[in-house]
């Protein structure tokens, strides 16, 4: 597939392109610095409407004018770029360009008639992550039914982007999926970082006790490319086991004292659920910190 997108310069987008590609797709990145990987990039501010329509919508390669046939088109939209997180800039910068640069990308590849959509939402989303205190989750596992009521500018920022993307697919039919995707995890983390959290599992406390392997969640991106005829859906993203050494039972009893637990857990399975979008998309994550971690 032809597939624009935004954001591959940053942590997960890195890793996603790169599987992308290994899987035969051909990825043109968008974003304001360069990536440094071996794909075609258009550096543009995705906050500029006019842009990024026409960032989707021209040649990107010298070898596309040989064929004489004009600009090629794009088979679906990844959308991550983003201000990653609160405590960077302000608040409300952080919530006007995530939910403008969404709003201009789902606009943008609906108008030109591109069939699919992919855009990153997050964990933040259920409120936990970045809550003033100790914010517990309504039920554990949390899955995509858990309400969304968020405590911080990002968190709402992505709740907005949710209903942009829900309105874009009601009003044209086409498949936009959204993934609330967990703390991303590249694999030489799991050695820098992993060993404190054994050390102190309430450092995982606000993510939920769970994590995304980098090249799962590109694997995640595929399975959602290689999916048709959804609409909209929205999909945890999480690999299947928990980011600390105890057990779920031992993170229940230390942390989820009074809160619903929904169902028998596994020994170590994450408190976030990824039960829908293995079910759905066929979503089959590989790695595991315990593979690295004695």
């Amino acid at each position: 597939m032809r597939v624009l997108f935004t954001g591959g310069s940053g942590k997960a987008g890195k890793w996603a392109i790169r599987h992308l590609m290994a899987q035969g797709h051909h990825v043109v990145n968008v974003d304001q610095t360069p990536s440094g990987l071996d794909c075609p990039e258009l550096l543009i501010d995705l906050c500029d409407a006019g842009q990024v329509i026409g960032a989707m919508s021209q040649f990107v390669e010298f070898g596309e004018l040989d064929a004489g046939t004009g600009v090629p088109t794009y088979d679906a939209v990844v959308h991550f770029a983003a201000i990653p997180r609160v405590m960077i800039g302000t608040d409300g910068e952080c919530f006007r360009q995530n939910t403008l640069t969404t709003y201009n990308v789902i606009e943008a590849a609906t108008k030109l008639g591109i069939p699919k959509v992919i855009f990153a939402s997050s964990e933040t989303t259920y409120a936990i992550c970045f809550a003033d205190g100790d914010l517990k989750p309504d039920f554990v596992p949390i899955d995509e039914t858990h309400p969304t009521v968020p405590h911080d500018s990002y968190a709402m920022s992505k709740v907005c982007n949710e209903v942009t993307a829900r309105s874009f697919q009601a009003r044209t039919g086409a498949d936009i999926y959204g993934l609330r995707i967990n703390n991303v995890i590249e694999p030489h983390e799991y050695t820098e970082m992993f060993a404190a959290f054994v050390e102190d599992p309430a450092l995982r406390r606000r993510n939920i006790f769970a994590y995304i392997d980098a090249r799962d969640l590109g694997h995640m991106v595929d399975c959602c490319l290689r999916t048709d005829g959804l609409g909209y859906e929205v999909f945890n993203v999480a690999n299947d086991d928990t980011s600390v050494g105890i057990t779920s039972d031992q993170v229940i009893q230390q942390f989820y004292q009074g809160v619903e637990v929904r169902g028998q857990m596994g020994t170590f399975e994450t408190f976030y659920s990824n039960k829908k979008a293995k079910k759905i998309m066929g979503f089959q994550p590989k790695h595991s910190w315990r593979d690295k971690i004695d």
